[in-house]
């Protein structure tokens, strides 16, 4: 049986953690989407054509090693204002979002473009210096050398981008429920999301 659950909010709300905890809990499978768009940058940065690096992605090209770089999450975010990159993987997503045995996917516009009649909806958002705090402590972990400010800069120029493109803005669907994890441990946000989804599933 398909059920949905889509989980959306700006870079370093914890959504994608939040979104494995979820997907683990239910036994459903997970779609990080931002690795689609990850994909299509680092291609880009090798001097691939956008739209022609998404139309011919594959699985197994979410699985490089280079995705999680400052360098092709800027070049994700780029990317991803362009109306036929984002067209190119709606198929991708939505065939995924209706596998049987459950799904999560994790994004920008899940909930508003790729799975509308989505079952569950969660909107996981934080302030920008919760999430510039967390992606800097991320960051230092894998050995980059990144400054606070820097970080921060990087995130309100992401959430700049994310809202204000033309195509599928990043904003909380009409009936989402909102979840701020600025003041919230992982397993407080991992434990209301849960409770979000149960309430749905009775």
């Amino acid at each position: 049986m398909a059920f949905t659950i889509a989980i959306d909010g700006p870079a370093a709300a914890g959504k994608g953690t939040i979104s494995k905890a979820v997907a683990a809990h239910f036994g459903f499978a997970h779609l990080d989407t931002g690795l689609l768009y990850r994909a299509v940058g680092a291609k880009v940065l090798a001097g691939a054509d956008p739209v022609e690096a998404a139309r011919a992605l594959r699985a197994e090209d979410l699985e490089a090693d280079n995705l999680r770089t400052p360098d092709v999450a800027q070049a994700a975010s780029k990317v991803a204002v362009i109306a036929d990159v984002r067209a190119a993987l709606v198929d991708f997503q939505r065939a995924f979002a209706r596998r049987d045995g459950g799904a999560v996917l994790d994004g920008r516009d899940i909930g508003t473009v790729i799975c509308p009649d989505a079952e569950a909806k969660l909107f996981v958002t934080a302030s920008v210096e919760a999430r510039a705090d967390r992606r800097y402590r991320e960051l230092l972990g894998n050995g980059h050398d990144v400054t606070l400010e820097d970080v921060a800069a990087d995130v309100r120029a992401r959430d700049e981008r994310d809202q204000s493109r033309a195509a599928a803005p990043l904003k909380p669907a009409e009936d989402a429920v909102l979840i701020d994890t600025s003041d919230l441990t992982i397993e407080q946000a991992v434990a209301r999301a849960i409770a979000v989804v149960d309430a749905v599933r009775g």
